[in-house]
């Protein structure tokens, strides 16, 4: 079940809000605990067996890991690695083991391997993560101990979040799950939230994406430099309102029921540096990275030499946990190799240039990189890249990729507008400056329900990209 679908809107979504408000508080979590393991289940029942099965792996462990952290620290490390390495071997097993085989299966004498074909649970990266954070945290004394087994379930499954984040750390909720405040001025600026999100994907990344799918297919008949920068340029705005969006939906979401989400972006495609791109795209994973991985591995506190490591396995290890391809592993070792540059004398070389030019490189390389990330076959990967830069007998342009760039130009306008902080600070502006908008809003969000739920109407399905992930 995805946020951006009829049924999800018009039926699940309105009866889980009635169950959640008209039963007493202290049964809530299980209601949200019930009702996000259905919406998990939706499509494939099975996979609600290994979310429960990671559920109670780090629940009975963390009870020991905090049981002994202050008295027999060796019997809590022992309890957190096997809790850690139990719900890493679900992640691995479902994630990457046809990938493994795939490629050993290329070895001549390893080619009687058997053709693997196991299903990836949705979700199963950002719950995992989300899982170990708890069980890090309890044994860093940063967090305490689930109140009981319904809580933390709650946690785990927690239907806006589930799927696609953004990753909530347990130490950051852990409060709202004990108690929250729940109003109407709160579930109001939910459901104003979900709306923009629900925009962001209906309106902008799914014309995106059939765009770029129509360009993609031009391209194989009509080959232009213009044409194949068209297609990455096109991803690269769906695959930013697409993630956001569900991040915006997932925020609003859980607004509706009292909790409060960390933002998970911050209009990355304003950054003068790749550098900062990674500090605003994305923001709920780097923060776990940096907490869990590279901080752990001495960060920046043990020299250059061990920094620019550290960065090389973080990097390594967040393009593996975007899939089990090739592409997402160059495109982890690509960011890392930027940002080292970075470190080492470019930052402060962009600091002194204009801010145009700053701002024009790091889209270039964000604009690339999105090439690496699109194409999972490599060698069409190469094709595209030498049709971009005139290396496969293409032509600039042509009158119909013209024709193409007029007729879709005010939807790119609207992407790169809305790319930027110009729409929430003018509607900031024009609440605070109005008192009239109090009434226009609801107006707006009610005409934005409706148009999206039009496009649903007459659209077919269109999962979000990270729910593969």
């Amino acid at each position: 079940m995805v946020f951006s679908s009829l049924i999800f809107l018009f039926l699940y979504l309105a009866v889980t809000i009635t169950l959640y408000y008209i039963v007493p508080f202290k049964f809530r979590n299980l209601v949200l605990l019930i009702v996000s393991l259905l919406f998990y289940g939706w499509g494939e029942p099975l996979y609600i067996i290994i979310m429960i099965y990671s559920i109670v792996v780090a629940y009975v462990f963390g009870f020991y890991i905090d049981k002994y952290r202050d008295t027999d620290e060796k019997k809590a490390k022992m309890f957190l690695v096997i809790s850690l390495v139990l719900n890493l071997l679900a992640l691995f097993v479902f994630k990457y083991t046809n990938f493994i085989f795939d490629n050993l299966r290329v070895i001549p004498l390893m080619s009687w391997l058997p053709d693997t074909n196991i299903k990836l649970p949705i979700g199963i990266s950002f719950y995992t993560f989300q899982i170990m954070s708890y069980s890090i945290d309890l044994y860093r004394r940063q967090a305490k101990r689930a109140a009981n087994i319904i809580s933390f379930g709650t946690y785990v499954s927690l239907f806006p979040q589930l799927i696609a984040g953004p990753i909530v750390r347990y130490k950051d909720v852990d409060d709202q799950l004990r108690k929250r405040e729940t109003n109407i001025t709160k579930f109001a600026s939910g459901v104003q939230t979900f709306s923009a999100g629900l925009f962001k994907k209906i309106i902008i990344a799914d014309s995106m994406a059939a765009i770029c799918e129509y360009m993609k297919n031009t391209a194989m008949y009509e080959t232009t430099v213009v044409g194949a920068w068209m297609v990455v340029i096109f991803f690269t705005f769906q695959i930013y309102f697409d993630f956001s969006g569900y991040s915006d939906m997932a925020i609003g979401l859980g607004r509706m029921f009292g909790f409060e989400f960390l933002e998970n972006f911050n209009y990355p495609y304003i950054s003068k540096s790749i550098t900062e791109f990674w500090r605003r795209w994305h923001m709920s994973l780097s923060t776990w990275f940096k907490e869990y991985v590279y901080i752990p591995l001495g960060g920046n506190r043990k020299g250059l030499l061990i920094q620019f490591r550290n960065i090389a396995i973080v990097w390594f290890i967040t393009g593996f946990w975007h899939g089990a391809s090739w592409n997402y592993i160059l495109w982890g070792v690509y960011f890392g190799i930027i940002l080292i540059i970075e470190k080492i004398f470019l930052l402060k070389f962009l600091e002194k240039i204009p801010k145009v030019f700053a701002h024009i490189y790091a889209l270039f390389f964000i604009v690339m990189g999105w090439w690496i990330f699109y194409f999972r076959d490599l060698n069409k990967g190469v094709d595209f890249l030498k049709m971009m830069f005139g290396f496969s007998n293409s032509t600039f342009i042509t009158g119909g990729i013209l024709y193409d760039i007029i007729r879709f130009l005010p939807l790119v306008i609207i992407a790169i507008i809305g790319s930027t902080p110009f729409p929430k600070k003018q509607f900031k502006m024009l609440t605070e400056k109005y008192s009239v908008a109090r009434y226009v809003v609801p107006v707006g969000v009610a005409v934005v329900l409706f148009v999206c739920t039009a496009y649903m109407v007459n659209s077919t399905f269109s999962p979000f990209l990270y729910y593969i992930f």
